[in-house]
């Protein structure tokens, strides 16, 4: 073969080798040419997502105002004065002299026990006593007659000591006799069933036909006098310390001499108009609760009030000028049970304080210590935020019920 013919087949073997390795080294090229480009278009993306806005949260600005200041205590009425009535004679019923739900009066009868038997037991007892008085009688006349002729010794002294026994033994049974009608007339009269105090009447199981028993456990006839009318309510000691004290200084509200007033919130949420005075208090304080119970004791002409109400007794203490209330929603407690809000401050940031209350008024918590007069409390969204967060705060109205 000519030497240019192996020149021009070498030239072209090394062409072809040439694009096998081009071709092979192709793909190792393009890929990462292909990667860039969606590289950049990723870091593109994450540079241009939108900034989350701040949380918006609804806050109260705080400030001072008068408060009036009460002790709101629970407690149920119960009655002034209640007779359970029962029989103290056995007999049947022959008539029932009262209507039920009535107002009685004090000596009213109410029910007629029969009478029969006791009136025969009263003239029994009575002819006894005649009788007694005339054996009396008979040996007084005998023991004068015996004095003078004892003296002359007419008589034996062992006959005038007889008599004198005789006469002695006559006065006994005439008083045995005396003490007989007596009781003849005592139960005569319990036949007669009084009130034995002024006061409603309530209903009764017991009918003319029913038997009666001395002494029976169950009454038949319950009357309440209702004007007026006790309420209890339980007291804490450490309050009960707090309002004598004010008493003592004239901050408590009073009526009477020595006696603290007390308003009265009925079961529907209506004030009495009456207003009454704590009365007494127990003598001690329960252990196992801390607290004893107070008796206020009210007015009930229209007889409003009945035995068993529940009721919330309040004791005005008089006016903080400067109250600070917030709302209960906003305060929260932290693992040891101490309260604390969430504030907003001049950057929007979220702090929390921990704050000292003394009462409810209201919905609201009456605040001593921790916040002051301008500061933002939250009181919407406060699931979504935690302290140094950074708030959008919108002014919420007020809640309703607030106290001011």
């Amino acid at each position: 073969m000519p030497s240019f013919q192996k020149t021009f087949l070498m030239s072209s073997a090394a062409a072809v080798s040439g694009n096998d390795h081009h071709r092979r080294l192709l793909p190792g090229l393009l890929l990462p040419l292909l990667v860039a480009p969606l590289v950049l278009a990723g870091c593109q993306k994450k540079q241009t997502a939108p900034h989350m806005p701040p949380q918006s949260v609804g806050v109260i600005t705080l400030q001072t105002q008068p408060v009036t200041l009460e002790t709101s205590l629970p407690g149920r009425t119960e009655a002034y004065e209640q007779a359970q009535i029962r029989p103290q004679v056995n007999g049947v019923i022959v008539s029932r002299d009262f209507e039920q739900g009535a107002d009685v009066k004090a000596g009213q009868q109410l029910f007629q026990v029969y009478i029969a038997p006791y009136q025969a037991a009263y003239d029994q007892a009575k002819a006894q006593l005649l009788n007694a008085q005339a054996a009396a009688s008979r040996a007084s006349g005998q023991l004068r007659r015996y004095g003078p002729l004892v003296k002359a010794h007419a008589v034996s002294s062992q006959d005038y000591d007889n008599t004198l026994a005789t006469a002695r033994e006559a006065e006994a049974q005439v008083a045995q006799a005396k003490a007989n009608v007596e009781a003849a007339a005592v139960n005569l009269n319990y036949t007669h069933v009084r009130a034995p105090i002024d006061g409603r009447i309530g209903r009764t199981l017991y009918t003319p036909g029913a038997l009666l028993t001395a002494g029976q456990t169950q009454p038949i006839a319950v009357v309440t006098r209702l004007d007026p009318i006790y309420v209890d309510v339980n007291l804490a000691a450490a309050d009960m310390l707090r309002l004598k004290h004010e008493l003592a200084i004239g901050q408590v509200e009073r009526k009477g001499d020595d006696a603290a007033a007390v308003g009265l919130k009925l079961e529907d949420d209506s004030e009495y108009p009456q207003r009454g005075k704590l009365q007494l208090s127990e003598v001690t304080v329960d252990p196992a609760t801390g607290t004893l119970v107070m008796r206020a004791v009210f007015p009930n002409p229209d007889h409003l009030l009945l035995p068993g109400m529940f009721v919330h007794a309040h004791v005005r203490e008089g006016i903080d000028p400067n109250g600070l209330l917030v709302p209960q929603v906003a305060v929260q407690r932290d693992p040891k049970g101490n309260p604390y809000v969430m504030t907003v401050d001049a950057d929007n940031k979220v702090q929390q304080h921990s704050i000292q209350t003394s009462r409810t008024i209201g919905t609201d918590w009456l605040v001593t210590d921790g916040v002051k007069a301008g500061d933002k409390v939250i009181v919407n969204g406060l699931q979504k935020i935690q302290p140094g967060a950074t708030v959008a705060p919108q002014e919420a109205p007020a809640p309703a019920g607030k106290a001011g």
